[in-house]
């Protein structure tokens, strides 16, 4: 370990040593990046995402009583739910009296259920392509949710309700068409169902485990649900939650992501609803911010991508929806992030990240079309994302 890095690791335990924590200074320290080693980066992330107060005298109390509410929304949406299911067939009478599976009444608890499914089987599609390039995901966690997972439990976990579900689809789609056409709507052109191995009883993937956050999302923020890209800010987090060093946090990995993912998406969460694009917090006045930014920083680029008609809805929305997630590889993004959470007006050094990403291939760009530029935004060239960081950290302080 260079020397550099060993006194880094010093002055993070130093700020995270004292009985209340600088958040000023320890913006600054994780604006630079923050090390991985001896669990800070989950550390500082909880910090940042104000899941953790600053004083550290009270952070065992809030943890315990985090955790055991996550535990509660497990058993209230999940268990009950399954095992609701699981004893329907058991008596039969209350079940046509009261509530069956035909009953219109939005608040029959079927209706809820077959709701709850449109959304967990768009968001059983997303979190199996979570980060494809790494095993990560599809491996087994070591600590399997215990509670969903208890052999003496018959009820159904969301991995069998999503089987149930696609199952009943296919049957619908063979008996429609009177041929058998067992095409799941799950299958998708590269990753079907059947390439993942199923884990051994017991066992879950951490994809599983994604999944079932942000099913608890979704029920419990009905305004706004589960949208497509969820997945992507969720992925990361969760990833290093449960890569910690750290065995004691890496265990509670599920109900800590849960609840710094609510946090991110309490600020975040406007760029995902349709209704807010153009209002001052939503998604078309950030894209238009990183524009006007261009404009202020490079005015020759920015005349080039608007002559060519370069909107920068082409580009910028996922970018800055998914806090650059999809741009770069994940521990790439990681390091995005470390600064991203460190900043304290928040997401404006995102709109300099984006800013710096034009200018450090402006040249291409002003050579280029409108096909060829569109290609390099859409697949950005240059991995190399510190020279990104450093270069935004300059525009900032061009100011």
């Amino acid at each position: 370990m260079s020397r550099l890095h060993q006194s880094r690791i010093a002055d993070f335990q130093e700020v995270l040593g004292e009985p209340t924590v600088a958040l000023s200074k320890l913006r600054d320290l994780c604006f630079s990046g923050i090390p991985f080693d001896g669990g800070l980066r989950c550390l500082c992330w909880k910090i940042l995402l104000n899941y953790l107060p600053l004083e550290k005298a009270l952070w065992s109390s809030l943890l315990k009583k985090q955790r055991d509410l996550y535990s509660q929304f497990l058993k209230e949406m999940i268990i009950q739910p399954g095992i609701a299911k699981a004893n329907l067939g058991v008596s039969r009478e209350d079940v046509t009296l009261e509530d069956h599976p035909l009953n219109p009444n939005p608040d029959s608890r079927w209706n809820t259920y077959f709701k709850d499914n449109e959304v967990l089987l768009q968001i059983d599609k997303d979190v199996r392509r979570l980060y494809p390039d790494m095993a990560f995901f599809q491996r087994p966690t070591d600590y399997p949710c215990l509670l969903i997972l208890d052999p003496q439990n018959e009820f159904e976990t969301l991995r069998k309700r999503v089987e149930q579900t696609t199952l009943k689809s296919q049957t619908v789609a063979r008996n429609r068409s009177g041929v058998t056409n067992v095409s799941s709507p799950l299958k998708t052109t590269s990753n079907s169902l059947s390439e993942y191995e199923v884990l051994p009883n017991g066992c879950e993937a951490h994809w599983e485990v994604v999944e079932r956050i942000l099913f608890i999302y979704a029920k419990l923020n009905p305004g706004i649900a589960y949208v497509q890209g969820m997945n992507e800010i969720v992925g990361p987090l969760y990833y290093t939650f449960a890569t910690d060093p750290n065995s004691e946090w890496k265990e509670h990995a599920e109900a800590d992501t849960f609840f710094c993912f609510t946090n991110l998406m309490a600020e975040i969460r406007d760029n995902f609803i349709k209704s807010l694009d153009d209002s001052q917090c939503g998604i078309t006045y950030k894209m238009e911010k990183v524009y006007s930014t261009l404009k202020e920083k490079d005015v020759e680029l920015y005349l080039k991508l608007q002559e060519q008609n370069i909107k920068p809805q082409f580009f910028a929305f996922r970018w800055l929806t998914l806090l650059l997630s999809q741009e770069f590889l994940l521990p790439d993004v990681i390091r995005i992030w470390d600064s991203l959470f460190a900043d304290d007006k928040r997401f404006d050094f995102l709109l300099l990240v984006c800013c710096a990403m034009l200018t450090l291939i402006r040249d291409q760009l002003l050579e280029g079309d409108f096909t060829l530029n569109m290609r390099l935004l859409q697949d950005y060239p240059i991995s190399d994302v510190h020279l990104i960081l450093k270069k935004a950290k300059e525009l900032q302080d061009s100011k």
